[in-house]
């Protein structure tokens, strides 16, 4: 069975790989209309770029001499040189027709020849040839669709005597969105990591190890190590947890001591006799060692040299008068366990207690050191 650690960081990383998965698809969408929106402007921009380089190479104006197209004296029509060089320029494809039929061209027909002869389509011929407009967005190109612009080329006295054209292949616009996912894809991967990190060092910090302590307290529970509490730094709920937690073991300790102080004074245990068994005299806190000077065998039932060793290094270290929860709380063990230690001492001598009234609830009782 998978930790819970690992199965909040697989929901939490397969949640983000589907908003992500999500994003990209919409992304997608939203990337093909600005694809087609910047072949559009492409197309606009390539036919002004390539007007300008054509009158500047070949002065003069379009006319047609013996069924062939001419710039001033050049001649366009199979011109190859002309359509090539402007096609390696802009990237699209380029042609130029004399009236609706294309007589210099890179676009190249099913037989992988150049287009030459070819006719352009109705509704291009129409808007362009017919009304004198310019032509740009998407049109059939000898079979292939492509992101076009069509310009009327004019004779000296203005009849419109053939067309200029570029065209963007469908491919350009797959590459501009395929970067774009890319890009997006790479920075969501890093996201994505970064994300995780955080949610795992968070949940490694707030709900595992808490968990954790709280797991290790209670295997202490169940094999009667009973004298620490559990205290942890966490979410509302664990805190609850730990209280819960610490209030058990308290109420286990109190019923502990209740049971031992029971079968003290059942019949062969004589408190007197138990008393005659503890070192009771003077016995001044200073002349302890960290181990209490204490054999195990010279404590009561239930009580331990280390935890013992513990308490009374604490109290020559605050050599002033404490309470039971003060020393409790300096030791990092348990109230109800510390009072006992402190009792042992006080009937061995080395403390001695007083009550301390307040001005409310009940009186304290402080233990000052000999």
């Amino acid at each position: 069975m998978r930790s819970l650690k690992h199965q909040i960081l697989i929901l939490l990383i397969g949640s983000l790989v589907l908003l992500a998965a999500s994003f990209l698809l919409v992304l997608g969408f939203y990337m093909k209309d600005r694809a087609v929106a910047a072949a559009i402007i492409k197309a606009q921009t390539d036919l002004a770029t390539c007007g300008e380089i054509i009158d500047k190479t070949y002065p003069g104006s379009w006319h047609v001499q013996d069924e062939s197209l001419y710039k001033g004296p050049v001649k366009i029509s199979l011109n190859n040189d002309l359509v090539d060089h402007l096609s390696q320029l802009t990237g699209d494809t380029v042609t130029v027709f004399l009236g609706d039929t294309r007589v210099a061209t890179t676009v190249l027909g099913s037989n992988g020849e150049r287009a030459i002869g070819t006719k352009v389509s109705a509704n291009v011929a129409q808007t362009v040839l017919k009304d004198g407009q310019t032509y740009v967005g998407e049109a059939n190109v000898v079979g292939q669709w492509y992101q076009t612009g069509y310009v009327p080329l004019r004779a000296e006295n203005g009849q419109i005597i053939g067309i200029f054209y570029v065209g963007i292949s469908r491919a350009y616009e797959q590459e501009i969105i395929t970067r774009s996912l890319l890009t997006m894809a790479e920075l969501g991967l890093a996201l994505t990591i970064l994300v995780a990190l955080l949610t795992w060092f968070f949940i490694q910090r707030v709900i595992i190890y808490p968990l954790q302590n709280i797991a290790l307290g209670t295997r202490d529970v169940a094999t009667g190590h009973l004298t620490h509490k559990i205290k942890t730094s966490s979410a509302k709920e664990i805190g609850e947890l730990e209280d819960a937690f610490n209030q058990m073991v308290e109420q286990i300790q109190s019923l502990t001591t209740e049971i031992n102080r029971a079968n003290s004074c059942s019949p062969g245990n004589d408190p007197l006799e138990t008393k005659k068994a503890l070192p009771i005299g003077y016995m001044p806190l200073s002349s302890l060692n960290t181990a209490g000077n204490f054999g195990e065998t010279g404590l009561p039932k239930g009580l331990h040299q280390a935890t013992l060793g513990q308490i009374v290094q604490f109290l020559q270290a605050n050599r002033r008068p404490l309470s039971a929860e003060e020393v409790a709380e300096g030791v990092k063990l348990t109230r109800v366990t510390v009072r006992r230690y402190l009792e042992f001492l006080e009937h061995s001598g080395a403390l001695r207690s007083e009550q301390k009234y307040g001005t409310v609830g009940r009186p304290v009782k402080i233990f000052i050191p000999q």
